[in-house]
């Protein structure tokens, strides 16, 4: 195995815990909601609002899994439903004052444990990491997978 395929490999390895602690994170933090749910209430504040099926377009899912997840989230309050100033007929998603709140509390927690886990880190190196990080997502996000 040369040199760039393991540490492809490893990049891959530390991915996928970093993916399974993120998701444990999560439920440790709020268990009534998954990662996925606070990824969509994250997006819908970033957006200020969108449709259900912008969500589907912008995570790449089903519809009908979109929709599930935000039935679950309108029913515990998370979200509300509100009819588009420009098109009646069209509803758009928007955080309810209980999302608002619990996506600041997970913002200040995940902050927190940030701080923690990366005290002992040098500057430079925390630098350079979150350079690589924003690298990594822009350039996936450039190229998404098929």
């Amino acid at each position: 195995m040369s040199a760039r395929e393991a540490s492809v490999e490893s990049i891959q390895r530390e991915l996928t815990a970093f993916a399974r602690r993120a998701r444990a994170t999560a439920a440790r933090m709020h268990p009534e909601l998954s990662l996925v749910s606070f990824t969509i209430l994250a997006h819908l504040e970033e957006q200020q609002g969108c449709r259900a099926t912008d969500l589907a377009a912008h995570y790449l899912l089903d519809k009908s899994t979109v929709s599930r997840q935000v039935a679950a989230l309108e029913r515990l309050g998370y979200i509300e439903r509100r009819v588009d100033a420009t098109d009646h007929r069209v509803q758009v998603l928007h955080l309810a004052q209980h999302g608002i709140e619990t996506l600041a509390a997970a913002r200040v927690s995940r902050k927190e444990i940030f701080q923690e886990r990366l005290a002992a880190w040098d500057p430079e190196d925390l630098a350079r990491f979150a350079e690589y990080l924003v690298r990594y997502n822009a350039d996936a996000a450039a190229h998404p997978l098929p």
